[in-house]
């Protein structure tokens, strides 16, 4: 069992208890892991009352993944409260409502920035910030979440299919660049989940029904499963792994029909 006693984390992206980055909150925390949390805006609350359930109370930080200052903000006081840091969980993705409700061809220039500047870009900002961080403790893992819509089309995910494509391209560079230093960086990739951002995405109900009936393992996951492939990775176990897409979707990535 992966052992996170005298890491320290922060992982950002929790909206609710439904949200994956919060699944792997909870599978890193309760294995000793010291975390710091991020909200955006009008999540504040929940993650604060989530927090509070956890063993050891995180540190807790408001962060628009898209400001360069409030991310220098958040990073500064990671290393004021902990010195360095171990792992870095990256959960952030949004994309505006319009353009997962009309066809992809219509995607606005604006809609197509704000999903890739979200859902991709807030990588590469985030992993920069915390690789000095990471090498104070002498190397580190960097894992963001992705889905099987970066490489094929599903209905009503539209622009966000086109942010996930750039960030698992994302994680192949930022691996190459940072491996040198002793830090990781790979993405998990899993089965539909009823998260907030899922919500989002018409006729979700139906894909769940889809990877039910056609997945080898005939079910969908769930957020804890995620966070135990998540914890792997992130610990010492995953230690020869990057540049990694890892599927976590009860197989159905090997279907073809």
């Amino acid at each position: 069992m992966p052992d996170f006693t005298g890491k320290q984390g922060l992982i950002v992206g929790v909206a609710n208890k439904r949200s994956i980055a919060w699944a792997i909150a909870q599978a890193t925390a309760r294995r000793g892991a010291r975390l710091a949390l991020t909200f955006q805006g009008r999540f504040e609350e929940h993650v604060r009352e989530l927090s509070e359930g956890l063993t050891e109370p995180p540190l807790v930080l408001p962060c628009d993944v898209q400001s360069d200052e409030d991310i220098a903000a958040v990073f500064a006081r990671v290393e004021q409260e902990f010195g360095g840091l171990d792992f870095l969980v990256h959960g952030a993705a949004f994309a505006l409502r319009d353009e997962l409700t009309s066809p992809f061809l219509n995607t606005s220039r604006a809609g197509f920035r704000i999903a890739l500047d979200v859902s991709a870009y807030s990588l590469v900002a985030l992993a920069r910030a915390a690789v000095p961080l990471m090498e104070k403790r002498g190397g580190g893992s960097i894992l963001t979440l992705t889905y099987l819509g970066s490489e094929r089309v599903f209905p009503n995910y539209n622009v966000m299919g086109v942010a996930k494509a750039a960030l698992e391209s994302t994680v192949r560079y930022l691996a190459a660049d940072v491996g040198p230093r002793n830090i990781r960086v790979n993405a998990i990739s899993a089965g539909p989940i009823k998260t907030l951002a899922a919500a989002g995405i018409g006729g979700f109900s139906t894909i769940l029904d889809v990877y039910r009936d056609r997945a080898p393992l005939r079910r969908n996951v769930e957020a804890a499963e995620v966070g135990e492939a998540a914890a792997f990775l992130l610990s010492d176990a995953g230690r020869a792994i990057t540049g990694e897409v890892l599927m976590v979707d009860s197989g159905f990535h090997i279907s073809g029909m």
